[in-house]
């Protein structure tokens, strides 16, 4: 890649290349680059830039192709918004969210609406709302808020239109074991769950059953990351255990496959040990085992699932003083 890159966004394009946006080489070095990788000729060329220095942010492919960016943190938390054009390969200003958001999570509802789900609106401040972007009308507009105010959470789009949003903590070393459900519906949360384990920076992955697989994270600080994992059950609106990680991890990644499994890579536990181990769950045993080690020891990088039947493992950073440059190819 062209950039040290960590807490950037990967998104994979309609035309089967990958937008890297955003990102920061470490606390102090955020930066407005953006870059596209082409899986034919495995290269990385500049695109861009953004308009604003962001890291932290969301990025959600909308049905016309184009890609909103929002929120995140540069010299100040950001409610700023953006949307990229592969067309032109140029990012232009979609407005501003109804508050910033540094480390919020974003779902495509039916419809093609965005969901866009708490988050940090200033240090130390984690907030319960949430808000709805419009590609028809290009605004935001606020909507239901959630019960619990998080950061750290996840949030995955299920079948039914419904949103589950799941663990995370509001000040730490507090993590939720809490889950809530969002009904485009009614524009309202509920709980659901809870959750067996509180956990944050954990993964959720949706599975080809409709069913969601969550997996490591942590409570916080000094406490070791877990090595649990978790099945959410729509039908039955509760979870239940799916085994344990052979490495417990948080900050990690986790990517559905083309044949139904999960690749989960990477992150690091709480003593800042960072992992290059990966490993596959599959669903059919409810198990997981080991697959083949990234080349680098790598947590809060990117994995996107290309048409190939590969994973682009990009950025994130081994605990050093700066993220990594490199980026890497898992084949299946």
């Amino acid at each position: 890649m062209g950039q040290y890159r960590r807490y950037h966004t990967a998104t994979l394009l309609p035309n089967g290349t990958v937008l890297i946006a955003g990102g920061g080489q470490d606390e102090n070095g955020v930066h407005p680059t953006a870059e596209i990788y082409d899986p034919t000729s495995g290269t990385f060329s500049p695109t861009g830039p953004l308009i604003t220095d962001r890291e932290a942010h969301t990025a959600t492919l909308l049905s016309n192709g184009t890609v909103l960016i929002a929120g995140g943190v540069g010299t100040t938390f950001l409610a700023s918004a953006e949307i990229y054009d592969p067309s032109t390969g140029t990012f232009m200003s979609a407005g501003s969210m109804v508050i910033p958001r540094n480390g919020a999570e974003a779902a495509v509802l039916p419809g093609g609406k965005v969901l866009i789900v708490g988050g940090q609106n200033a240090t130390d401040q984690t907030t319960a709302t949430a808000e709805i972007y419009d590609p028809a009308t290009g605004m935001f507009t606020a909507t239901g808020s959630l019960g619990a105010a998080r950061y750290y959470h996840t949030v995955t789009a299920l079948a039914s239109g419904k949103v589950l949003v799941a663990g995370g903590m509001a000040t730490p070393p507090n993590a939720f074991a809490s889950a809530e459900l969002y009904d485009p519906a009614s524009g309202t949360f509920s709980p659901t769950g809870p959750m067996e384990t509180a956990r944050e920076d954990h993964s959720a992955t949706l599975l080809a059953n409709g069913k969601v697989l969550i997996a490591g994270g942590g409570p916080w600080g000094s406490s070791p990351a877990s090595g649990s994992a978790e099945i959410y059950d729509p039908t039955a609106g509760t979870f239940s255990s799916a085994g344990s990680l052979l490495v417990a991890t948080e900050a990690h990644t986790s990517t559905l496959l083309a044949d139904g499994t999960v690749l989960i890579a990477g992150g690091f536990n709480f003593d800042e040990t960072y992992f290059s181990n990966a490993e596959i769950y599959n669903p059919t045993t409810n198990t997981f085992k080991a697959t083949g080690s990234m080349v680098d020891a790598r947590g809060i990088q990117s994995a996107t699932a290309l048409t190939n039947r590969s994973v682009l493992m990009a950025g994130g950073t081994d605990g050093s003083s700066m993220g990594w440059d490199t980026a890497e190819l898992y084949f299946y």
